[in-house]
C-alpha cells in the first residue's frame, strides 16, 4: 500500500531525546581552521509544523516538498538506484523493482526463489550507518565533536548527501527515495485532532512531531546558528528534518548481528511488508552482507515481502503510514487507557505507590484479539481496592509496572469482579469514541478547495477509519470476553447463594 514503510527489526527504535545535554564541545579548541563555505546548495521551501490545537484553520496548509527524492511511485529512479548498486559491488539479484499493488513499489521475483534461500546480499560499504563517510566531511567533524547521536546524525547526514546532489556518493540512492514519506509527521494537528480522536495512537504522534521539532530547535541553537556557513537554513531546516527523519521512521533496521547497529540499507528498504511473513535483516558474516531469508516460495512475478517487526496497526500508521486489512494482523492492538479516580480516598495513595514504580494516574495498555496482559489486570485491581487493603498497593503497583521481578501472576478474588467490571467500563467508553467517530465519518464534511487537496484529506480519512475499524474490533472482542466471564461469576456466585439458603431452610 505504501512504498515509504520500511523497517526491518522486530523492535521499536527508542524515541531520540532532545539533546540539550549532549553538547559539550570545547568552545577554545573547536574546529577553528574549517572551510566555512558550502557550495551547490539547494534553495528548499521553509514550513512549520504546528503542534497547537489548530482546528479552527479549515484549509490544509500547502504540503511542501523538498527538492531532491521522486513520486512514490517512480520506477525511474529505482532503475538507476539498482544500476548503481550493482556497479558498486551489488551481487546479481534474483529480484527487481516493479509497481506492485502493495506498496507503489515493490521487489519482484525474477526467478523461482526456495523456501530458506538467503537473498539480497547488499554490502557493509553500500549501507548508511552514523560511521558512514560524509560527502561534506566538515559536516560531520562538528557533529563528532559535538556528540550528537546516532537518530540525529543520520537525519543531518542524509539532508547533507541531499544538498551535494550528483557530488554524493548515495545521490543514487537518494533520488530514488519518496519525496514525501508517508508519515504522520506530515498530519497538521488539525488532521491528528480529527481522524484521529479516537485512538491514542494521536498522542503518540503528536509526541513524535514535538520531539523532531525539538531536536531541530536543540541543533539550530547550539550547532546551527554558530556554523551558518556549514549548515546554512535554506538547506537544514524545519522541511528537510521532517523528510529526513519521516525517511529513518520508515527505513532505518537495527542489525542484532553488527552489534546493533543502525543503518539505511539501499535496495532491501524497497521490500514492503507483510503481516504473515516472519522473517527480518541482519548482517551475515559467512557472506558479508545484509541479507534475510525466506520463510516461503515465490514464483516469477510474485511479490516479496519481509517484516518490519512484530506490530500494531497503530504502530503501522505511525511509522510507515499505512494500516493492513482488518483482521490479516495477528500483532494488531489497541492501547486502552485506565485511570485512577480522583474521589478515591485512597487516591494519594495508591498515586504514590504508582510513580514509585514508573507509572501514572492514568496509563494506557495494549488488549490484543487474543487478551490482555496481566499488567493490566494488576493496574485494575489496585483502582479499585478499598481503603482495607491498603497494605497490597505497593504489590499491586509492582505487578502492573514491566519494570519489576515480583511475580505479577497475582489474584485478588474478593474484588475480581470490581477489577473485571471497571476494565468494561473503560473498555465500553473507549468503544463509544470509535464508535461516534465512526459513525461521523461518513458525513464528515472534508472542507476541501482543490482536487490535490481533496484526494489527501480522503486518503487520511480512510487511514483513519481502517486504524480504528481495525482497533473497536479488538475491543468488542475484550467487551464480549469480559461480559461472558463476568455472567459466568455472577451467576456461579447466585447458585452458591441459592445452595447456601437451601441448606440453611433444612436445618430450620
Amino acid at each position: 500500500m505504501v512504498e515509504a514503510s520500511r523497517i526491518f527489526h522486530t523492535t521499536l527504535l527508542p524515541t531520540f531525546p532532545h539533546l540539550h545535554n549532549n553538547y559539550k564541545p570545547d568552545s577554545h579548541t573547536f574546529l577553528t581552521n574549517f572551510p566555512r563555505k558550502r557550495h551547490g546548495l539547494l534553495q528548499v521551501l521553509h514550513c512549520s509544523v504546528s503542534t497547537e490545537n489548530d482546528t479552527a484553520t479549515k484549509t490544509t496548509p500547502t504540503q511542501t516538498t523538498v527538492p531532491w527524492g521522486c513520486d512514490i511511485d517512480s520506477l525511474e529512479n529505482a532503475s538507476a538506484l539498482q544500476r548503481w548498486l550493482s556497479d558498486s559491488g551489488l551481487p546479481q539479484q534474483k529480484m527487481g523493482i516493479e509497481k506492485v499493488e502493495v506498496g507503489e513499489r515493490g521487489l519482484v521475483a525474477l526467478k523461482n526463489i526456495r523456501k530458506g534461500e538467503k537473498l539480497l546480499f547488499v554490502p557493509p560499504s553500500l549501507v548508511i550507518t552514523p560511521d558512514s563517510q560524509w560527502g561534506y566531511p566538515e559536516a560531520g567533524e562538528v557533529l563528532k565533536q559535538y556528540s550528537v547521536p546516532d537518530w540525529p546524525l543520520l537525519a543531518i547526514l542524509l539532508i547533507s548527501e541531499a544538498s551535494l546532489q550528483k557530488s554524493s556518493r548515495w545521490s543514487n540512492y537518494i533520488s530514488a527515495l519518496p519525496r514525501q514519506p508517508y508519515s504522520l509527521l506530515y498530519w497538521t494537528r488539525a488532521e491528528l485532532d480529527r481522524y484521529l480522536e479516537a485512538s491514542q495512537i494521536r498522542e503518540r504522534a503528536i509526541e513524535r512531531i514535538t520531539n523532531v521539532i525539538g531536536t531541530y530547535n536543540d541543533l539550530r541553537l547550539r550547532i546551527f546558528s554558530k556554523y551558518p556557513d556549514i549548515f546554512p537554513e535554506e538547506v537544514f531546516n524545519l522541511e528537510t528534518f521532517k523528510w529526513s527523519f519521516g525517511i529513518l521512521f520508515s527505513r532505518l533496521v537495527r542489525l542484532p548481528s553488527m552489534g546493533g547497529r543502525v543503518a539505511l540499507v539501499p535496495w532491501a528498504d524497497m521490500l514492503n511488508h507483510n503481516c504473515e511473513v516472519e522473517t527480518f535483516l541482519d548482517y551475515d558474516k559467512s557472506t558479508k552482507g545484509i541479507v534475510f531469508t525466506t520463510d516461503r516460495q515465490y514464483q516469477p512475478g510474485e511479490q516479496v515481502f519481509i517484516s518490519y517487526g512484530r506490530k500494531s496497526n497503530g504502530e503501522l500508521l505511525l511509522s510507515y503510514g499505512f494500516v493492513p486489512r482488518e483482521g490479516t494482523n495477528p500483532s494488531d492492538s489497541v492501547e486502552l487507557s485506565l485511570s485512577l479516580k480522583k474521589s478515591d480516598i485512597c487516591y494519594k495513595e495508591k498515586l504514590e505507590a504508582l510513580r514509585k514504580h514508573g507509572l501514572s494516574a492514568s496509563q494506557c495498555f495494549p488488549i490484543q484479539i487474543t487478551g490482555w496482559p496481566l499488567e493490566l489486570m494488576a493496574y485494575a485491581y489496585l483502582v479499585v481496592s478499598p481503603p482495607s487493603m491498603r497494605g497490597k498497593f505497593e504489590e499491586m503497583a509492582a505487578a502492573a509496572s514491566n519494570k519489576t521481578n515480583i511475580k505479577k501472576d497475582m489474584k485478588y478474588p474478593e474484588i475480581e469482579e470490581q477489577a473485571l467490571q471497571f476494565v468494561l467500563d473503560s473498555c465500553e467508553t473507549s468503544i463509544s469514541k470509535y464508535s461516534k467517530f465512526l459513525q461521523a465519518s461518513g458525513s464528515m464534511d472534508l472542507d476541501i478547495t482543490s482536487p490535490k487537496q481533496l484526494n489527501r484529506k480522503m486518503f487520511l480519512k480512510q487511514l483513519a477509519v481502517d486504524l480504528c475499524t481495525s482497533e473497536r474490533r479488538i475491543l468488542f472482542r475484550a467487551q464480549y470476553i469480559l461480559r461472558r466471564r463476568l455472567r459466568d461469576m455472577r451467576s456461579g456466585e447466585l447458585k452458591a447463594l441459592r445452595i447456601f439458603d437451601s441448606f440453611r431452610n433444612l436445618f430450620k
